[in-house]
């Protein structure tokens, strides 16, 4: 099944699901050196982006997250890719600076976490594959 969202970032990444059913502040709420989520308010919290595709509804908190998702990239921390149900500008030019793939507009209650999926950041698209 293939979702159809808006391009955000480009790039294609696979990989397996890490989602957070609540809003990500990357100042914060996700420590930049080992990429664990320390937002208490996250089911998600404690778990590591490292690797995986990260999925949440939006970004909130400081202009300084743009920098936090560069500094996880930098680190080797950062997620493979980015979904979000409504991008916001901070996660968005994170993700861009950092080349990170992105999609948005993506109804993210159709995607399970453990499951793997495909980001096509150039053409707005997921796809579920297991």
């Amino acid at each position: 099944m293939i979702l159809s969202g808006r391009k955000i970032s480009k790039g294609v990444a696979e990989g397996e699901v890490l989602k957070s059913t609540s809003p990500i502040s990357f100042l914060g709420g996700i420590d930049p050196k080992t990429g664990v989520i320390m937002d208490k308010n996250s089911n998600a919290c404690g778990k590591s982006i490292k690797g995986k595709i990260f999925v949440f509804p939006m970004g909130k908190g400081s202009t300084v997250g743009s920098y936090v998702i560069y500094q996880l990239k930098k680190n080797g921390v950062a997620p493979l890719a980015i979904i979000n149900k409504e991008a916001e500008t901070i996660v968005s030019v994170g993700a861009i600076i950092s080349d990170i793939p992105m999609v948005d507009k993506v109804e993210i209650d159709n995607i399970e976490e453990g499951k793997n999926v495909k980001v096509n950041g150039g053409k707005g698209t997921v796809e579920l594959i297991s």
